[in-house]
């Protein structure tokens, strides 16, 4: 706290865990009350930052007001759990920043003035979050006793260079894609943030955030407000908000076992060909390709130039050919697999959708930048089928984010029509044909029958398991929930680098394609 005043720094953090270990009674009623008892800490860690830095210069007598962020590691609630029995209570959301309004200004002080006899109401408390205030009908000085005419009515008005006034500004926070149910679409919800949380989270950042789950203190004008004055909108007024970095989605991060385990499979020398078996079992064949998707999936290391220009670790790939070839089958299950991931369609798609687009604010009425796909599946991989359905300014749009990985807001075969700058943008481009074999047609259609018939590829397995007690699925595949947070876990641990060897059989094999 000392080191954070001495730079100007005026909050400190609590973690609900330590209070709850300190007093359970205290950690409860913060729970169940959390707007009557917040100023109650913010004006006590006012007067121990006021003992702690004394002596202070001459011109910092007075302390500044403090505010105390919570956080917690406690179980989220899910925006679709958040009902009215918890309006007013402390909850904690995960999510995906939508878009971020331009820091304003919200007076925590009134000073107000009569328009009649000009007296001066100062100092009025104004409730936090998007409470408002409504001023006085009345004036309060007795017209009588001065002998001049009564005060009209609504005579009060706000006197701005004499108001206490702090920054704020409003986030739309959306669902993450994982907790999504499928076949509905993402919730969205409005999020406060005051003092020093403001300019702290961009669009695209995963968060978690402590807060309040409030009502509005009065309906916005021209919405109708079909259902009466009883009837507001929600929202969150946050108390902490945090950037959740890593990319394990919503299992967590893993356990000492788990990770024991991880050491344990990377260690096998035919890793990459059970890796390779375990993206789509239920597809037959395209080694390639889902070794192709394997590297997409576990991604590279981001590097960092002399000249202070970064090379992007990621990979692009572009699966095109025949239909009815498993393409964007794979691409669903890149989707399943992925900790972070967007699946969309190019067809329905345009530029803004997929990248970014810039919309008017209805309350500030100014511009907000608002993340398509490409912002929320950030850090995460972002799955477009029907590529080549997408209008040319469309898949322009995205050049930038496939190549520098970053986003700027502004407004050749037979089938297939590309622009070279546009294929040069994808690391690995693969023709699947549907080519015609007997015996691979054979092979194709027992194997479709199979997945039809008992549901899986295993299904065959498990009817022997079930029989002979043997384990129904291959020792030689990883299953999806531990490929997933195996993928996770190399993203986040693991920084591969290019050998020397590695790098002379590229070089060959470049100057061979090229001869």
């Amino acid at each position: 706290m000392k080191r954070h005043c001495n730079l100007g720094q005026y909050y400190v953090t609590v973690h609900l865990q330590h209070l709850a270990s300190y007093s359970p009674e205290m950690s409860q009623t913060l729970a169940q009350q959390p707007t009557e008892i917040m100023p109650i800490f913010e004006e006590a860690a006012r007067e121990i930052a006021d003992e702690i830095t004394r002596p202070r210069p001459g011109n910092e007598e007075q302390m500044p007001p403090m505010q105390v962020l919570l956080s917690s590691h406690a179980k989220p609630v899910a925006m679709r759990d958040l009902k009215a029995d918890l309006v007013c209570r402390l909850v904690r959301l995960t999510g995906i920043v939508l878009s971020v309004s331009s820091v304003r200004a919200k007076a925590t002080q009134l000073s107000l003035q009569c328009r009649s006899c000009r007296a001066c109401l100062s100092n009025l408390p104004v409730r936090p979050g998007l409470e408002g205030y409504a001023l006085p009908r009345k004036c309060i000085t007795d017209a009588a006793a001065q002998g001049r005419p009564k005060c009209p009515l609504d005579p009060f008005f706000i006197v701005p260079d004499r108001c206490h006034c702090v920054d704020f500004q409003l986030v739309k926070l959306q669902e993450a894609p994982e907790a999504v149910p499928h076949g509905e679409t993402p919730r969205h919800l409005q999020v406060y943030l005051d003092r020093y949380q403001c300019d702290r989270i961009a669009p695209g950042n995963r968060v978690s955030i402590v807060g309040v789950y409030s009502v509005r203190g009065q309906a916005p004008k021209g919405s109708g407000n079909l259902g009466g004055p009883g009837v507001r909108a929600t929202y969150v007024r946050a108390l902490g908000i945090a950037l959740e970095e890593s990319s394990h989605g919503i299992g967590g991060a893993p356990s000492d076992e788990e990770e024991e385990e991880f050491r344990r499979l990377a260690a096998k020398p035919d890793i990459q060909e059970r890796l390779a078996r375990s993206i789509a079992p239920s597809i037959l064949g395209s080694v390639d390709v889902k070794k192709a998707i394997c590297c997409l999936l576990f991604g590279g290391s981001r590097k960092r130039m002399p000249d202070g220009l970064y090379r992007r670790g990621d990979i692009n790939v572009l699966l095109l050919g025949d239909p009815g070839t498993a393409k964007s089958q794979l691409l669903k299950f890149v989707e399943k697999c992925a900790p972070i991931a967007v699946y969309t369609s190019g067809k329905g798609s345009s530029a803004a959708g997929l990248t970014a687009s810039v919309i008017r604010d209805p309350s500030s009425r100014g511009f907000v930048m608002e993340g398509g796909a490409m912002v929320l599946a950030d850090g995460g991989v972002v799955a477009i089928d029907e590529f080549d359905k997408m209008r040319e300014d469309d898949r322009v749009a995205i050049h930038e984010a496939m190549e520098q990985q970053t986003i700027s807001t502004r407004a050749a075969g037979e089938n297939i029509d590309f622009m070279p700058t546009i294929l040069s943008r994808f690391d690995m481009i693969f023709i699947v044909k549907d080519e015609h074999s007997e015996a691979r047609d054979t092979e194709m259609a027992r194997h479709v029958l199979q997945v039809h018939l008992r549901g899986s590829v295993f299904g065959a397995a498990a009817e022997a398991a079930a029989a002979g007690g043997a384990p129904a699925v291959s020792e030689d595949e990883v299953p999806l929930d531990k490929l997933r947070r195996y993928i996770s876990f190399c993203r986040d641990r693991c920084g591969p680098r290019l050998s020397e060897a590695a790098a002379a059989r590229l070089e060959n094999a470049y100057v061979a394609m090229r001869g």
